[in-house]
């Protein structure tokens, strides 16, 4: 028997030039894989979700956004994901000792757009990325 293959779609925010390029996998019961449409035999996080729609119901409400101003780069300490590669793979970056908002960048553009999320929202989300590892 033929195994079904996974139907991927790009958000609603990717352009034709490549940027801002999320994929996700509506189709898994219970989960929901994300990819980076310019790897896609690349890694692929998987999220719990009731994870994902709660994600998905900050951005719809605002509470993600971009950053208006730029950080104050004396006070802003970014480091890289545990995930991050030398090769630039998995290239994110989080100033973690900002008050109630974690800023987000792509370490490869540190002068680029920076989400924002609520510490609590980031701290959701970091839990469901540890749970889904286990």
């Amino acid at each position: 028997m033929r195994q079904p293959t996974t139907r991927w779609r790009k958000s609603s925010y990717s352009n034709a030039g490549g940027g801002n390029c999320v994929e996700i996998a509506d189709e898994t019961p219970g989960a929901v894989p994300v990819r980076d449409s310019k790897t896609p035999h690349g890694p692929t996080l998987t999220f719990p979700a009731t994870s994902w729609t709660t994600f998905i119901t900050a951005l719809n409400g605002g509470e993600v956004g971009l950053m208006q101003q730029p950080l104050d780069t004396n006070i802003a300490r970014w480091r890289k994901s545990s995930y991050s590669n030398t090769n630039g793979g998995s290239c994110v970056e989080i100033a973690d000792n900002t008050l109630g908002i974690i800023p987000v960048r792509d370490s490869k553009t540190p002068h680029g757009p920076i989400l924002t999320f609520p510490t609590a929202s980031w701290a959701e989300f970091v839990a469901a990325l540890n749970t889904t590892e286990s």
